[in-house]
């Protein structure tokens, strides 16, 4: 099987970090996003993906290539002006050929057994299987109404608490037939949630909703994004962790950690960084490759992108710190 990875929006809500990098390469546990979702794809035998791209796309070209060093083989698809996330995955028809196909949305982060999810929409025959999650507030999300045999009857677009008939939420990954091409138009602007997936089941078609086993999470906004690397470094996110194990966590090869630091807490240190003498740890902590954390600094519950210079005696708290600028969450 083949999979289309969306990776074309900005990532406004990640601003000033997406100012950068686009949001498919911000860094989680050292990895960009799209990294990640590469490597889970290959694990359950993607071994073709294509990408479509647009805001920065030379800074994603140049990390992926062409896939080769993830046992991947990776295309790209510049898109001049967007067309909704259907409309992205229309855009790259060409590269699907007459079989079922994967979308995975390029700003999450999951474990998930994809394998169960292709077996599910299999059995069940469906056009399209919308992947779905739990979520604890739906009013700021659309929700799916799926019967009792596991087919979505209906959706709900950010209901209230008391109006709510599900709790059930897109995670961004489908399951698709090459058959929902006859349902999407030619040209134009078109999105899967608010236009596809109603269409189909408007149409009398199988859609079916399956709930996501494993973790889930997006990087969509400062928030989520910091809590998903703290995730990933505890191991409630599994992904792979750079770096051989310590006592306190993960030391990248050529980095080195002074004697006398303290770590009162969970530490990822990235290749060829360096703490310096009496810098203080605590709570969880990732630190970047080609950094250097000055003397006596103190940093606790922080994310620090690569190639960061921290002048001696920095005390951050709460923060991610790129190479232009710290954001605080406050």
């Amino acid at each position: 099987m083949k999979a289309i990875v969306l990776a074309a929006g900005v990532g406004s809500r990640l601003d000033p970090l997406t100012a950068q990098v686009p949001k498919p390469m911000v860094p989680v546990v050292n990895r960009p996003v799209l990294e990640h979702i590469l490597i889970l794809l290959k694990q359950h035998g993607f071994n073709e993906v294509a990408s479509n791209l647009h805001y920065m796309p030379h800074k994603v070209r140049d990390y992926f290539e062409d896939g080769a060093r993830w046992g991947t083989k990776l295309s790209f698809l510049f898109e001049e002006k967007l067309s909704g996330d259907a409309g992205g995955v229309r855009a790259l028809r060409r590269f699907l050929d007459d079989d079922t196909f994967m979308v995975v949305m390029g700003d999450l982060l999951t474990d998930a057994d994809l394998t169960a999810l292709v077996h599910e929409h299999k059995r069940k025959k469906a056009i399209a299987t919308i992947a779905l999650q739990s979520v604890a507030d739906v009013s700021q999300l659309g929700v799916a109404l799926v019967d009792g045999e596991g087919f979505i009857k209906g959706f709900q677009e950010k209901p209230t608490e008391a109006e709510a008939l599900s709790d059930l939420a897109s995670t961004g990954i489908y399951i698709l037939e090459p058959e929902v091409f006859a349902h999407i138009p030619s040209h134009g602007s078109y999105g899967f949630g608010r236009q596809l997936f109603p269409c189909l089941v408007e149409k009398g078609l199988p859609v079916a909703g399956v709930k996501l086993n494993g973790y889930w999470s997006d990087v969509g906004t400062i928030k989520q994004y910091r809590k998903s690397n703290f995730d990933a470094l505890e191991g409630c996110l599994k992904v792979d962790r750079p770096g051989s194990a310590t006592s306190w966590g993960w030391l990248g090869e050529g980095a080195t950690v002074s004697s006398s630091c303290l770590i009162e807490g969970l530490l990822m240190v990235g290749k060829n960084s360096h703490l310096l003498e009496g810098v203080k740890i605590s709570g969880k902590v990732v630190i970047g490759d080609n950094c250097t954390i000055g003397a006596g600094a103190e940093l606790q519950d922080t994310v620090v992108w690569s190639d960061v210079q921290l002048p001696p005696a920095t005390v951050l708290s709460d923060s991610i710190v790129s190479c232009n600028c710290v954001v605080k969450q406050v």
